[in-house]
Order: C-alpha cells, then structure tokens, then sequence
C-alpha cells in the first residue's frame, strides 16, 4: 500500500473550493484513493461529501493512500496539492 501523509495547506481547510478542487483531482488520477485524518477512518478521495465529511483544518495531517497500480505518482501530486494549498488544479493533475 503506498501511502502519503501531509499537512493540509488550504488555511480554511479541506471545505466547499478547496475540497471541490481536490476531488477533481483526485478522480482525474483515475487511481483509486482514500483520504484520511492521521488518526481516523480512511474515505474516498473521489466523494466530494466524504472529503467534506472529514472536517480537515488547515495545518492538519491527513492520510492520502492507495493499492492500485500507478498510486505512487498519483499521490505525489495530490500530496502536492494538498501540501501547497493551490486554488487551481495544476496541469500536471
């Protein structure tokens, strides 16, 4: 299982814009993932109601993970986003 954990860089945290543009990403790797606070039950990175379920903060660990083929690329650049807060999706994603 590859896994990532980062702080999540949006300052209002994983909701409404921030969280729409993460799932977009998330669906766009076409990998399944999963998204989780570091000490709770992982979701579906692909649900935009189980992202906004987690209630993550900005500044607070989150679990991104994956037992696909291809999951180490994909969780790099959703890490990336999460870690750097973007408002845009990149044109890597």
């Amino acid at each position: 299982m590859a896994e990532r954990r980062v702080n999540v860089g949006w300052t209002e945290g994983l909701h409404a814009r921030p969280a729409s543009i993460f799932v977009r990403a998330a669906t766009a790797t076409g990998v399944p993932v999963t998204i989780a606070k570091a000490d709770g039950n992982p979701v579906n990175a692909a649900s935009m109601l189980a992202v906004l379920g987690l209630g993550a903060q900005g500044g607070e660990e989150i679990v991104l993970a994956s037992e696909a083929d291809g999951a180490e690329a994909a969780l790099d650049r959703l890490a990336k986003l999460v870690a750097e807060g973007l408002d845009e999706l990149p044109e890597t994603v």
